[in-house]
């Protein structure tokens, strides 16, 4: 096993991955149950590759090496978990990082083939990490290729990072066999979405026409925004809480912000609003 750089906190430092046994996937090992996607994976392919599943890359020889962004440390430390045993997987975990400035920083001094990104981190988001790290995309002889791991699986989500120069996005109801083939399939050049988020992205450069902004719904802030979502699913505010690693007393307060932003009285107004946008 290899050491995993992580910049955390104002001073950026090496840390030695562990090696934990596997958890039930890479959603799971992180003790979040997901948002609504499938496990596997959908395959627009550019080149034919061979994907194989946990273990492919490690026997065939192949190596990949990957950067993790996410801003919870204990869905890290899962996900290194279940595809960091290198032997194993092929897959090398060379770096960390919980938020904009962290990932730029490991991503550039580090050059992976692959990112693990979050779409929705400190210091601005996915989309803003692609941005400053367009230039090292565009290496023609050693791009870094980025595949979104999110909890979200909302349209705008999807599309925004697809549209940053994101190589795939998956759920984290991923297995860790599934993401370790799509890793593979990242680096070879394929593109690589959960099942369903393949249609939102067809549909988005299908059409011609900007998508017009929500006023409203741009008041919010990213984790506003999902708190919305899950509300409008039916989650309780424990449910929201586990989902999101936060605590119910800071859901509550999410909530009272949303519904004081968008001027509604109750969580069931604020489902029709967000059904209506088709946000859930």
């Amino acid at each position: 096993m290899s050491d995993a750089t992580e910049a955390g906190g104002p001073a950026e430092r090496a840390e030695t991955a562990g090696a934990a046994g596997p958890a039930s996937g890479a959603g799971a090992a992180a003790g979040a149950s997901g948002a609504a996607g499938a496990g596997g994976t959908t395959r627009t392919s550019e080149a034919a590759g061979a994907g194989g599943g946990v273990g492919a890359g490690g026997e065939s020889g192949r190596l990949v090496k990957v950067v993790l962004v996410d801003d919870h440390r204990m869905f890290r430390t899962g996900v290194q978990a279940e595809i960091g045993q290198t032997a194993r997987t092929g897959v090398e975990v060379i770096g960390e990082a919980a938020d904009v400035d962290q990932a730029v920083t490991v991503i550039t001094a580090t050059r992976p083939e692959v990112v693990l990104l979050d779409v929705h981190l400190p210091g601005g988001g996915g989309v803003e990490v692609l941005r400053r790290c367009a230039p090292l995309m565009a290496d023609a002889e050693n791009p870094v290729r980025f595949l979104a791991l999110s909890v979200s699986d909302a349209a705008e989500d999807v599309i925004g990072v697809i549209r940053g120069g994101a190589r795939g996005y998956v759920t984290k109801t991923i297995t860790g066999t599934d993401l370790v083939d799509s890793i593979f399939r990242v680096q070879e050049g394929d593109a690589v979405f959960s099942p369903r988020l393949a249609g939102f992205v067809l549909d988005a450069f299908a059409s011609t026409d900007a998508a017009p902004v929500d006023e409203d719904l741009d008041r919010l802030t990213q984790r506003e925004r999902e708190v919305l979502r899950l509300i409008a699913r039916g989650y309780a505010y424990k449910e929201i809480a586990k989902q999101l690693y936060i605590s119910v007393k800071t859901v509550e307060s999410h909530v009272s912000a949303v519904l004081r932003k968008l001027q509604l009285s109750n969580r069931h107004e604020l489902t029709r609003w967000a059904t209506a946008r088709r946000l859930v």
